[in-house]
């Protein structure tokens, strides 16, 4: 099965209230870890880049890793851009066989935003690609993407209908309350994502695909590993899974999710190289971690994003 963009995607999971996975891949075992548990749960997934991925392994690279997904497995998969910076950077991945970019356009002033991402969607649809574009900004770090808490803000309603009409974007990004990187709240406190922000866009946007980013929920087991090993996460805490399960219930067709897979993949070698200290071919430690991927990848998509089966 070739690469698909995300319309049809999320068309269906609009319909049926879930949400299709969009897991950030940087190496081989990522994407075997993703790809083999989507297949075998039957779920449809977006294989998603960062610049910094892009380069840490090279576009080709990841692109011939894909492909060869594709061979292995029997569902859909988009290759997404995860927040482009430029028109640049966009260009080059639409060029080099992506189906779906992201153009971030968050930092910039509502109007340059507009501009900005107007300019990608008119060169991506040309080309068969569709666009992700994002009102609002969230905290926390994510590769090249950084941002203080004191500058995050929530998207604001009354801005969307505006921004898809004048754009044409495909999808929408938007802050109600998630943020990038494994740090997202204080301890002690009890998370909410704002979804009467979500509820007042879903009625300006009706069937219109929302996206979450920064929506890992930090698995505590594997935050114990690492900290076991020497690691500093005492209090990384993630988002609410039931409160992403009532996200993908409603507009959100989209969760992102990275922080987990990075914590799940080093807390396997660590824990490896601590039972197995004399081992020091990547082979035996990659594998579990490669598993722990795997565990997790299954786990969002039968128990958050609710996409079992949908492919």
């Amino acid at each position: 099965m070739p690469l698909v963009t995300s319309t049809e995607m999320f068309k269906k999971a609009y319909a049926e209230n879930y949400a299709i996975g969009a897991f950030n891949v940087n190496n081989m075992e990522l994407i075997q870890a993703i790809t083999e548990a989507a297949n075998e749960e039957k779920s449809p997934i977006i294989l998603q880049v960062s610049a910094g991925a892009r380069k840490y392994a090279k576009h080709a690279y990841l692109v011939k890793l894909v492909e060869a997904a594709l061979i292995d497995t029997d569902i859909p998969i988009a290759l997404h851009l995860d927040h482009g910076a430029d028109f640049e950077i966009c260009k080059s991945c639409i060029d080099g066989g992506f189906t779906s970019v992201m153009i971030d356009g968050s930092s910039h002033s509502f109007e340059d935003n507009i501009a900005l991402t107007r300019k990608v969607v008119e060169y991506a649809h040309d080309h068969g690609c569709v666009v992700e574009g994002e009102l609002g900004t969230l905290a926390g770090i994510e590769d090249d993407v950084k941002v203080d808490a004191a500058d995050a803000s929530y998207t604001r309603p009354s801005e969307v209908q505006e921004f898809v009409e004048r754009t044409g974007v495909d999808s929408l990004a938007i802050a109600i309350g998630t943020s990038h990187g494994a740090y997202k709240f204080k301890p002690g406190t009890d998370p909410q994502l704002r979804f009467d922000i979500l509820e007042d866009i879903e009625k300006r946007l009706p069937e219109f695909p929302i996206v979450l980013h920064g929506a890992s929920s930090v698995p505590q087991e594997y935050v114990k590993i690492i900290n076991a090993n020497g690691g500093a996460l005492k209090d990384a805490i993630g988002v609410p899974e039931e409160q992403l399960r009532k996200a993908a219930s409603m507009a959100v067709c989209k969760i992102n999710i990275d922080s987990d897979l990075r914590l799940g993949l080093t807390a396997g070698i660590r824990q490896h190289m601590m039972e197995h200290p004399d081992h020091f071919d990547p082979r035996q430690y990659l594998s579990p971690a490669r598993a722990n991927v795997k565990d997790i990848v299954r786990h969002k998509i039968v128990n958050v994003l609710g996409s079992a089966g949908k492919a």
